[in-house]
């Protein structure tokens, strides 16, 4: 081809890019760096263009790209948006000035963008997929035409990472090779996320190195939603320290904006299993308090590897029946305190002795020795003693009581003038402070013999004369004694403690109220009597009297009424005196004043007004009252 036909084909390459229309979209760009330039060489004059170099959006929300330009005497102008994708332009829509838009169908876009006023491309409902870069093109017909790239990016926040151990076995301390430890894996993340391992909350360097010791594997699947799948498999040769270490991995991600940048999500963590051999052996017992006969026993072998060996139990070169490192002994006896010891066998360290011994003592204390034995009958007012003894493992206690008093405690217990108050029963009881629960003890009863006694009656109370008493007679003695009552009535027995209680009902009878009743009791030792009061009840009652006002009849208020009747006669009494002296008076002022009779009158004169008050009880109710009034007739005289 001459030169002539390669320059005529560069110039209709070049028209057909300057001057292209709707009509044809997709353009096979040769040497775009060429074209790129002598576009800018002829265009740059007529019209710029503006747009954000970049813009970021969430998956799912929707994407603004904005674009703006400006030139001189623009007319007819067309905003075209394309989409640029393995080297070829695809046009998603158009504007108008008139103000017709249109989005193209066909595109990975159809559908889901239009043009704002503004020249805004608005994408709904952004995808990964739509992580493109997008040109703002302006066409002014004759004055040219000048466009301006977007860069939009996608982000979307993957899932939580997980972390799965190997399905092979255990990991084995001393490895020359390193093992796998665990992968951790995150998936649905855009772009693709970046994953962190740590160890004790400790970051481990990034290392892909299969020649270290400590190294990661990565991958990267791009799934067909467009979103990533993200591994990363740790490997390591762990020292026996590892085997209480905890490992996570945490992915860090970014989202749109500048403040959501390397975000972290992190994983539950993981504790590996680790084999490493034994170096010593633990024999240790079990019980968390010192150990007494009848307890159940378990004493525990165990080494520092991992898996634990097999063990044997030894006593006094006995064996003795054990399973998975436990040694229980059931209600043990002091027979078996002793050295107990425990072997682990390591097959792949035999080199290694593994022995360890355990010393169990079994703390004990003897049944209680009471001198002397059995029941005990001492007569009232004799000398009692006891000497209670034992045995035990380590220092013990002795101590005597009766109920929840304490009476001794040195290990004998001595009376030396029985009451019938001691008779019952006495506890020796033995105790192991320094091993708690280990107690024995043993029981005693006294019974004090001799005369009976009454233990302070009661004197019993009626309503009134002729009503049923109940009267109680309490008396010690033994042998038990037999009650009589004088007069007799309906009797009951019954035992309280020690003391024998005698109850009898009859009726209040004149001889009863003025004498009482005689309790009587008698052994072949002796007898006691009482006599017992039977009175009428106090009253303490309201009275209601005709007139419905209550009485209170207690003596203290019955005086208080006297005194009220008292102050109510001497108040009738004044009264009285004032309605005479008014009488008197207006007799006297009509006699003066009469012009028929013309008659002197007399002064009139009251003498001898006598009032009279009694307080006995019989008359202070009816509130007496005597009264005697004396008047001497004036005569008149003559003229």
């Amino acid at each position: 081809m001459s030169e002539p036909g390669m320059q005529q084909s560069s110039e209709d390459l070049i028209g057909r890019f300057v001057c292209s229309t709707p009509a044809r979209q997709e353009v096979l760009y040769f040497h775009r760096q060429l074209f790129y330039c002598l576009f800018v060489y002829i265009c740059s004059g007529a019209i710029t263009v503006k747009v954000t170099p970049k813009v970021e959006v969430n998956k799912g929300e929707t994407a603004k790209l904005p674009c703006t330009y400006t030139g001189i005497n623009l007319q007819d102008v067309v905003v075209e948006w394309y989409i640029e994708s393995q080297g070829l332009r695809t046009r998603v829509g158009f504007r108008e000035n008139s103000g017709k838009q249109m989005s193209d169908p066909g595109t990975p876009l159809a559908g889901r963008v239009n043009i704002e006023e503004n020249l805004t491309l608005n994408i709904m409902s952004v995808k990964p997929s739509d992580e493109l870069t997008y040109y703002c093109q302006v066409t002014a017909g004759k004055d040219g035409s000048g466009e301006g790239s977007t860069k939009l990016e996608v982000f979307v926040a993957p899932q939580k990472p997980e972390i799965k151990k190997p399905s092979s076995q255990a990991i084995s301390v001393g490895n020359s090779e390193s093992s796998e430890i665990g992968t951790c894996t995150t998936m649905n993340g855009f772009p693709a996320p970046r994953i962190i391992w740590f160890k004790d909350n400790q970051p481990l360097p990034e290392v892909k190195d299969k020649g270290e010791k400590t190294y990661m594997v990565p991958s990267t699947v791009r799934e067909a939603s467009g979103l990533y799948t993200i591994k990363s498999v740790l490997y390591m040769q762990p020292i026996k320290a590892d085997k209480d270490s905890l490992f996570h991995c945490t992915v860090e991600y970014s989202l749109a904006g500048e403040q959501n940048k390397n975000i972290q999500m992190t994983s539950e963590p993981m504790k590996i299993e680790l084999y490493y051999p034994s170096e010593k052996v633990m024999f240790d017992l079990l019980n968390a308090t010192k150990v007494k006969e009848g307890d159940d026993v378990t004493i525990k072998c165990e080494t520092d590897g991992n898996p634990q060996p097999s063990f044997e139990f030894l006593k006094d070169d006995k064996p003795l029946n054990g399973k998975d490192g436990l040694l229980t002994l059931k209600s043990v006896k002091r027979t078996d305190s002793g050295t107990y010891l425990c072997t682990a066998f390591d097959f792949d360290h035999l080199d290694v002795e593994l022995k360890a011994e355990k010393v169990l003592d079994v703390n004990y204390i003897d049944q209680m020795s009471v001198t002397p034995t059995g029941h005990q009958v001492v007569m009232l007012g004799n000398k009692v003693e006891w000497q209670c003894k034992t045995k035990a493992s380590k220092s013990h206690t002795v101590q005597w009581k009766k109920g929840s008093t304490v009476l001794s405690q040195d290990g004998t217990l001595s009376i030396e003038s029985v009451t019938y108050d001691n008779a019952g029963g006495y506890l020796c009881m033995g105790a192991v402070p320094d091993v708690p629960g280990l107690i024995a003890q043993a029981s005693v009863n006294l019974t004090v013999k001799g005369k009976p006694q009454i233990e302070h009656p009661e004197d019993g109370e009626v309503t009134k004369e002729g009503d049923e008493v109940t009267l109680k007679c309490s008396a010690y003695g033994f042998p038990t004694p037999q009650f009589t009552w004088t007069p007799s009535g309906k009797e009951s027995i019954s035992v309280e403690d020690n003391k024998v209680v005698s109850s009898v009902t009859l009726q209040a009878t004149p001889d009863i109220m003025k004498d009482g009743v005689t309790c009587e009791v008698s052994n072949e030792h002796g007898k006691d009597s009482k006599t017992l009061l039977v009175t009428v009840k106090r009253a303490n009652t309201a009275e209601v009297l005709l007139s419905g006002n209550p009485v209170l009849t207690s003596a203290d208020k019955q005086q208080a009424g006297s005194s009220a009747v008292v102050v109510a006669v001497v108040v009738c009494v004044l009264l009285l005196l004032l309605l005479v002296a008014l009488i008197y008076f207006v007799s006297k002022k009509t006699t003066f004043c009469s012009k028929k009779d013309k008659k002197e009158a007399s002064t009139g004169q009251v003498n001898n007004i006598v009032v009279e008050m009694k307080t006995e009880k019989a008359n202070e109710e009816a509130g007496l009252l005597n009264k005697k009034v004396n008047t001497e007739q004036v005569r008149p005289g003559r003229d």
